[in-house]
């Protein structure tokens, strides 16, 4: 298959990531995968018509990510990935973690605010799996942290969760060396990291649009 984009450094595929399997041949898998919990736009959104829009959606149609109404993409992956090279993966504590895992990470989201969740605990945090062995740098705290506002960060780059690039760096920089693979690129932010640290990367994401922002974004050969 041709990549949908590719530089350098970087080889993007628009395709499924079981049936395209370039990805299997790099040394570190560094991955946002669907979380399993059917998340949909606008779903808490202080606009009471689109809360009620989304639950009609529901009715007619799955997650808005594709993939993600479980965990079933996610532990394909990791299956086949085989447990033996090291991996770092997001997830939700809302959800069974992944088998085999070393380390857990926090991710901490200074920038996301309650919106109109009306439980007196609003969630700003996300979990980040490690699996394998071969970490390196100096020690650091297991608490990342990161300020951008999370919904003008999700306007300006076109995807509904994209991790910001200076997190994806402080993760890959503790990574083993190699080559980075991330089945589910979305917009682009692994590979853009990887990129920025000097190492290559394979990415692959099934969705056109997500591909086409991944590209937009890698094009421009900036530092973000």
């Amino acid at each position: 298959m041709k990549p949908y984009y590719q530089d350098d450094f970087v080889t993007l595929y628009n395709a499924d990531c079981t049936e395209q399997l370039a990805w299997l041949e790099a040394d570190v898998l560094v991955t946002d995968p669907p979380y399993g919990i059917s998340w949909m736009k606008n779903e808490f959104d202080s606009d009471k018509s689109k809360r009620d829009a989304v639950r009609e959606r529901r009715k007619d149609k799955g997650a808005d990510i594709v993939g993600d109404e479980n965990t079933d993409a996610r532990d394909d992956v990791l299956q086949m990935w085989g447990g033996v090279k090291s991996a770092v993966v997001f997830g939700t504590w809302r959800k069974p973690r992944p088998d085999g895992i070393t380390h857990r990470l926090i991710w901490h989201k200074k920038g996301r605010f309650p919106g109109v969740n009306p439980h007196p605990w609003y969630p700003n945090d996300e979990e980040i799996y490690l699996i394998g062995k071969g970490w390196q740098g100096k020690p650091t705290p297991t608490v990342l942290s990161t300020e951008e506002s999370r919904s003008n960060y999700a306007t300006a780059i076109g995807h509904p969760t994209p991790k910001p690039v200076g997190l994806m760096e402080i993760l890959i920089n503790k990574c083993p060396d190699g080559v980075i693979a991330d089945p589910f690129a979305g917009s682009g932010s692994t590979l853009l990291a990887a990129r920025n640290a000097g190492r290559k990367a394979i990415g692959v994401e099934i969705d056109a649009d997500y591909c086409r922002i991944a590209t937009n974004r890698l094009s421009q050969m900036v530092l973000e």
